[in-house]
């Protein structure tokens, strides 16, 4: 199963950095307010379970302030990324399965942290096909991002 997230996670990188790069060469999609409301919305919450995940701190006064550029989005998924990817190269099987203290707990939802993990992926692709459709309107192209596609990508 560990292989199986840390593929979702890394897709989700890969699908994250498609989408980011085809907003910033398109000049209307890269100064849009909505847009950029969209993909803060991404990662605030996958920051919100990462951060729960690792044990830190979430305020979510200064997570919910919303940059004015896009380059500064970018510098934060960017950071979201590394520190998954340091998770993950640590990772257990056995740490999927720890149960998470979080609001959710208080009305009685035990989330683990292979449920949160897929939480993150699964938030982030819905909303990125919101980005994607976005990006179309303001008359940008969408990359191809669908998980196959990544499947056949050479890795490093």
């Amino acid at each position: 199963m560990l292989s199986t997230i840390e593929g979702l996670v890394r897709h989700k990188a890969w699908a994250n950095t498609r989408l980011l790069h085809a907003i910033q060469q398109h000049p209307a999609a890269a100064e849009d307010v909505e847009l950029r409301k969209m993909l803060h919305h991404i990662l605030v919450s996958n920051r919100f379970w990462l951060l729960t995940i690792l044990g830190r701190n979430f305020v979510r006064e200064d997570e919910m302030q919303i940059p004015s550029d896009l380059a500064t989005i970018i510098e934060r998924f960017n950071e979201i990324e590394h520190l998954e990817s340091e998770w993950l190269s640590k990772a257990e099987l056995s740490d999927l399965d720890c149960t998470l203290e979080t609001r959710s707990s208080r009305l009685g939802i035990d989330v683990s942290v292979q449920q949160a993990i897929l939480q993150i992926c699964m938030h982030t692709q819905g909303h990125r096909a919101q980005c994607a459709t976005r990006l179309r309107a303001l008359g940008g192209t969408p990359p191809g991002t669908d998980y196959v596609l990544w499947i056949k990508e050479p890795r490093s």
